[in-house]
């Protein structure tokens, strides 16, 4: 089920913060493409969507199968 997204409007070099301890900046807008840093503690795990969504996939695998050969995930990181 969807969650109500709040939605904010942001320019460069402006941030939101999450929870008091997660800080999302605003680095650089080039046509459609957004940069974003993320400051969050070591123990949030902060990922890219795809990133995400791979991993999940992994873990259902994990739990249903034996012997399952998981991908690389170096091969979905893209360089900043």
């Amino acid at each position: 089920t969807r969650r109500p997204m709040l939605i904010l409007s942001r320019k460069s070099g402006e941030s939101i913060v999450i929870d008091g301890n997660i800080r999302v900046k605003i680095l650089r807008v080039d046509g459609d493409v957004v940069k974003l840093g993320i400051e969050a503690p070591a123990e949030v795990p902060v990922h890219r969507q795809e990133v995400y969504e791979e991993i999940q996939r992994n873990n259902e695998q994990a739990l249903t199968k034996q012997n399952v050969t998981l991908p690389q995930l170096t091969k979905l990181a893209k360089k900043v």
